[in-house]
């Protein structure tokens, strides 16, 4: 009798959690694959194939990680991205927006696009994971020009670009206490390593003052912020020639300034030439791509081929320059240049074309 009991007690218990566990399966969204799809192990047509969707496929969709990649699940259970372009997958349901709680009331900032959300104050901080679209967070402080300081609705602390194409504002910043960062959008005081303005105020991260919007800020922090933006673009598709109004396509010039364009609100030319002749005239520049650093301007001559010899005749600062990217050091660039590439993506460069075709880098800051 007892035994029947704590049977019927445990059948009990089970039964009445069902609800929750359906309501929290209810808040995923679901698709259906339209056309052969790559299902990746990242956001980022760089990175590993697991295997390819195929038209009819049905997939659980957990997020969308930004405006190009859906974060799914697929029949098998394994967690991957896909493209959220709809010549590949049909939206059937979005994922439903998490109800608010009491964490969320004290947020001072929403989301307005998905974020990296970060370590530390730069585009190469640890990503701890994306803020998606709407999410409620707190901003703490403004460390510098291009970065708050944020807690999440779960309390984790970390850091995300400050651009309004990211973040918006809905409360003021709690004003600093002493060694912090300055509240508000003026004023001044040191974030990050306690030597960076926030605000509008002056300051330097490390004692060489650049100046910038909103305030000054040496060179490296602004590069960040130039790499941060244009990561933002992994898997833009590629078209030549693309329309400098929209960041639907881009070509390798249109794409390094839209980076530029966002990060900090300066407009390069619209060429790889002129931007060429444009980083001739602001710094000095390096033919050795081993000496450039992240965030410096990568310029090419035509491709002709995979071996080196074909490029033996190339004359750095005569022959056309016909491609840019942006490096990011460790022996990459953040770059687009074909549609069969899959647009915008990260290539190592040592003993590729990439480092046979190349005349010269440096900064356009």
């Amino acid at each position: 009798m007892r035994r029947n009991l704590m049977i019927a007690l445990t059948a009990l218990t089970l039964a009445s959690a069902l609800p929750a566990a359906a309501g929290a399966a209810a808040k995923e969204g679901k698709a259906q694959i339209v056309a052969t799809v790559s299902f990746r192990t990242a956001p980022s047509t760089s990175s590993s194939v697991v295997r390819y969707l195929k038209p009819g496929e049905s997939v659980a969709l957990l997020e969308k990680t930004n405006d190009y990649w859906w974060k799914v699940r697929e029949s098998g259970g394994r967690t991957g991205y896909v493209s959220s372009r709809s010549t590949y997958v049909k939206l059937i349901s979005a994922p439903a927006e998490e109800a608010d709680d009491g964490a969320s009331a004290n947020a001072n900032a929403v989301i307005v696009s998905s974020v990296s959300f970060r370590e530390a104050p730069s585009a190469s901080g640890a990503r701890i994971r994306y803020l998606k679209a709407n999410e409620k967070v707190t901003v703490t402080a403004k460390v510098n020009s291009y970065w708050y300081a944020v807690t999440d609705a779960d309390g984790k602390a970390g850091y995300v670009s400050s651009s309004s194409s990211y973040i918006k504002l809905t409360g003021p910043i709690p004003d600093a206490s002493s060694g912090g960062s300055s509240g508000g959008n003026a004023g001044t005081g040191s974030g990050g390593n306690g030597s960076s303005s926030g605000g509008n105020g002056s300051g330097s991260d490390s004692g060489t003052d650049t100046s910038g919007p909103g305030g000054t800020l040496d060179a490296a922090a602004k590069a960040e912020a130039v790499i941060e933006a244009g990561l933002k673009y992994l898997g833009t598709p590629y078209e030549y020639g693309s329309d400098r109004n929209t960041t639907t396509t881009f070509d390798c010039s249109d794409f390094v300034r839209q980076a530029f364009k966002d990060a900090l609100g300066v407009t390069l030319p619209g060429d790889s030439a002129s931007q060429g002749a444009y980083v001739r005239e602001r710094s000095a520049v390096t033919t050795d791509w081993r000496q450039l650093k992240r965030g410096d301007l990568m310029f090419f001559m035509d491709y002709k081929g995979t071996s080196s010899s074909l490029y033996a005749n190339k004359q750095p600062f005569t022959s056309k320059i016909s491609h840019v990217g942006i490096y990011l050091g460790d022996g990459k660039i953040l770059q687009t240049y074909s549609k069969t590439s899959g647009g915008v993506r990260i290539d190592s460069i040592a003993g590729k074309h990439w480092e046979y075709r190349f005349l010269f880098g440096g900064s356009a800051l």
